[in-house]
């Protein structure tokens, strides 16, 4: 390959890697902000929850849609078009006069965020060579996982010398970059079918309604909610989705990918994708909970949990490399197993320990967590036809959001019922210990699968 070529593919993934990283950082960097944001609006904390909350809403109603829009209008407008649109609403976040002024930027912002993660998986698909699909994923896992556990530790250096609105302002220069980036170097669908049936408005509607409510039912668990409401809640939801699968039938290419979720290899990751992010959510959420019972302080409880993104740092690339040779079934078993081990030593864990004995667990985390994710993605993605590239990565995209959401939940649930801060936490990890035990297994089943990244290369 030319030195050009070379160029002009890492420059283009360089775009890429810059866009999904501003957007899932997005997701967790606001969080220790609201405290914050209580204070300068004037408001109960309450409605500054909406801040985080009209992001994660809006990310999980559209991100189907843009999938299926990138595989008809091209991966490359859709991401430009995103994260333009996810750089100027940070701006506007920044300069927001009011909190309603900043939960609107903030839905803009979430708009924008779909469109890049939904067609992240494909452009990566099309930017390195089949043989080299494996580090691409592995890359892609370690920004996308560094992304999300790193989140609260940055927001709170920010925040230690500066004001909250320096969360929103760090975005414009990496933003305006990925864009400039995007548009020189990220090449465009080889082939765009466009024959294909029209976009279906209807499904899209449908599409949104059914995951806000899924969100919104998992939220009002967390609370006193009127059980009437609750039992309405999910009867939409079944009503919806009855009508909502069934009219994906009809389409070749249908909004919700129900033909690739035919594929077993495809259905299983996607099923596996969701128990990991749930374990992960359930563990990185309640472990500050516990750090701050054992005695830490909030610098110190940031550093100690530093080990497991650095884990995830150091095995993610290595899977991606590992995996163009073994099946992907096989390393993510082994890499859950590791998880789940991780967590248990975790939930181990003496009153008296020391910071060795906290970091040591972190990092076994970290690696067994990378070790999964890579291996995961690459089997997710390359288990889909070339030309639904879209449909696999929003699939990927949606299982992520909606593993992370009941992972939250499952961590509120026990804070509701759980009157010790201590034993919940302990709680949390066991379950994400249960829920990683059984991703392995999941995982282990796609052995009987023939590898499709093999067989595609």
């Amino acid at each position: 390959m030319r030195v050009t070529d070379l160029i002009r593919r890492y420059t283009g993934i360089l775009a890429v890697y810059c866009g999904i990283m501003l957007t899932v950082l997005d997701g967790t960097i606001v969080n220790v902000a609201l405290p914050s944001l209580t204070q300068y609006f004037h408001v109960e904390a309450s409605a500054t929850v909406w801040v985080v909350n009209a992001y994660q809403l809006v990310i999980t109603m559209l991100l189907l849609t843009f999938a299926a829009l990138g595989d008809r209008l091209g991966y490359k407008p859709i991401f430009i078009t995103g994260i333009s649109l996810f750089t100027l609403s940070s701006a506007a976040c920044a300069a927001s006069p009011s909190l309603p002024f900043l939960v609107g930027a903030r839905v803009v912002q979430g708009i924008g965020a779909a469109m890049a993660m939904s067609v992240n998986t494909a452009l990566v698909r099309m930017i390195y060579p089949p043989d080299k699909l494996g580090r691409g994923m592995g890359y892609n896992a370690m920004v996308v996982s560094l992304s999300t556990v790193a989140g609260p530790t940055l927001a709170g250096g920010i925040l230690s010398i500066s004001s909250w609105h320096w969360l929103f302002l760090i975005n414009l220069p990496i933003g305006v970059a990925a864009v400039l980036l995007g548009i020189k170097y990220l090449p465009t669908n080889e082939t765009i079918d466009r024959n294909k049936e029209p976009f279906d408005r209807v499904s899209a509607i449908e599409s949104a309604a059914l995951l806000w409510l899924i969100v919104n039912v998992m939220d009002d668990f967390t609370k006193s909610t009127d059980w009437r409401l609750v039992a309405a809640e999910c009867a939409a939801i079944l009503i919806i989705g009855w009508f909502f699968v069934r009219r994906q039938n009809k389409f070749a290419h249908p909004l919700l990918p129900v033909d690739l979720l035919r594929i077993p290899l495809f259905s299983m990751s996607v099923c596996t994708s969701i128990c990991s992010f749930c374990a992960q959510m359930l563990a990185m959420v309640s472990l500050p909970f516990l750090l701050t019972d054992l005695g830490k302080d909030p610098l110190q409880i940031g550093l100690l949990i530093s080990p497991w993104p650095i884990g995830v740092m150091i095995a993610a690339p290595i899977a991606g490399r590992i995996v163009e040779r073994v099946h992907g079934g096989l390393l993510g078993a082994i890499g859950m197993g590791v998880f789940a081990f991780g967590l248990l030593m975790l939930f181990l864990l003496p009153h008296n320990c020391s910071a060795m004995d906290i970091a040591w667990r972190m990092l076994l985390c970290g690696l067994g967590y990378g070790t999964f994710q890579t291996p995961n993605n690459v089997t997710l993605a390359s288990s889909a036809p070339r030309n639904r590239s879209g449909a696999a990565g929003g699939m990927q995209s949606i299982a992520r959001v909606l593993g992370q959401t009941f992972g939250t939940t499952g961590v509120a649930v026990a804070f509701h019922l759980i009157a010790n801060n201590e034993h919940a936490s302990n709680t949390c990890l066991l379950a994400a210990m249960c829920i990683a035990i059984l991703a392995s297994i999941l995982s282990a089943l796609r052995l009987t699968q023939p590898s499709s990244y093999q067989h595609r290369r």
